[in-house]
């Protein structure tokens, strides 16, 4: 199979689909990989580098499109790339279509086979592809939320850790999950007062037992929510329903009850986002305000760290894209796990959560694949 790498186009993204040491296992398979000039650059990695690796380098992500049969990517495809993708090719990428019909649109009427890294599944029930992310991006929540409290940047001017004689911050976390516990983390190194809301009492017993008391777990109720999120200096949304739009936990109407200056970090805007007042922002611009309220908004977190994030997705992503250079539609067929990250096949949506969210009928994907 002839497997794509194009250079990412949304603001600042500067993770790669593929890394040269992925690019190594897919020639050593016995496939064809091609790659557009400084697609590694962000990461370091030249175009020698890929070279040496078994890749051919183009000079446009135009001949990506033209000649793979797999394209790889990282993030969402944008306008004028889903506008190049055709029926027969293989997308293997990122797409968080519940809160972008746009996107469902564009990839619907490419006919495009779309597998999203974020509904593949494993033996545990886990999201092994959209996990080391989550890793990422609940760690980097805690930088970016500490550095928008400051003063300079809109926030109240709070060092999250305090100091000796002085109150430290209060972090909520509303969501236990791998978001959730990584953001915690770094906020518990940091000395900050955190908490964290889930509706899971097996997993919020998990915490308290991983925490060993340096955080507080509490369920979250309307009550609960309200009066952790009002007594916040930061909080920080990690809530996930796979491949849905993410709730609106927090609405407009509470931030009245929010203290001025304080901070919110969406971790789910990729999903919508779980604050009613959350919108999409990018590393450029990365924080807007409402009521006396910053927000943290950026859709691409892990893109501000791309060496790290971008070896942690190819050591997550390359054992599922293996199976589909190797196999094509029939690693589907055979692989439940990878079976469920397929959320558009030629025209159709197959993910019942997207279908769901934007109003489209929901397919079942044995059934497409089978007649196919």
């Amino acid at each position: 199979m002839r497997v794509g790498c194009p250079k990412e186009i949304k603001n600042h993204e500067y993770r790669v689909g593929l890394t040269p040491g992925a690019v190594r296992e897919y020639v050593a398979h016995g496939h064809e990989v091609v790659i557009e000039t400084k697609a590694g650059a962000g990461i370091g990695a030249e175009d020698d580098a890929y070279r040496a690796a078994g890749a051919k380098i183009v000079s446009s992500a135009r001949e990506i499109f033209e000649k793979a049969d797999m394209v790889v990517k990282v993030k969402e495809p944008q306008p004028e790339e889903w506008a190049q993708l055709r029926e027969g090719q293989l997308l293997y990428t990122y797409l968080h279509l519940a809160p972008d019909p746009r996107q469902t649109e564009g990839l619907l009427g490419s006919g495009v086979t779309a597998i999203a890294y974020e509904t593949v599944t494993d033996e545990r029930g886990g999201l092994p592809l959209l996990a080391p992310m989550s890793e990422v991006a609940g760690r980097l929540a805690i930088q970016a939320g500490a550095t928008a409290l400051q003063k300079a940047h809109g926030g109240r001017g709070i060092l999250l850790g305090g100091v000796p004689g002085v109150l430290p911050a209060k972090v909520t976390v509303l969501g236990g999950g791998v978001v959730g516990l990584h953001a915690a983390r770094m906020a518990v190194g940091l000395g900050a007062d955190v908490t964290i809301l889930d509706r899971s009492l097996p997993r919020l017993r998990q915490l308290d037992e991983l925490f060993a008391g340096r955080v507080h777990t509490r369920y979250s109720t309307i009550d609960a929510l309200e009066e952790e999120v009002f007594s916040a200096d930061l909080v920080i949304g990690a809530v996930l329903i796979p491949g849905a739009a993410a709730p609106k936990l927090v609405t407009r109407e509470m931030l009245s009850g929010m203290k001025r200056g304080s901070v919110i970090v969406d971790v789910a805007i990729d999903q919508g986002g779980c604050f009613e007042t959350s919108k999409a922002t990018t590393h450029s611009d990365p924080t807007f305000e409402v009521d006396g309220v910053v927000h943290y908004c950026v859709a691409n977190m892990p893109g501000a760290v791309p060496v790290t994030s971008a070896a942690a997705l190819n050591n997550a992503t390359l054992h599922y894209g293996l199976q589909l250079a190797d196999r094509g539609l029939a690693a589907l067929t055979e692989n439940r796990h990878l079976r469920n990250g397929l959320n558009v096949h030629r025209g159709r949506v197959t993910n019942l959560a997207v279908a769901e969210a934007l109003g489209y009928e929901g397919h079942a994907p044995e059934t497409l694949l089978k007649s196919a």
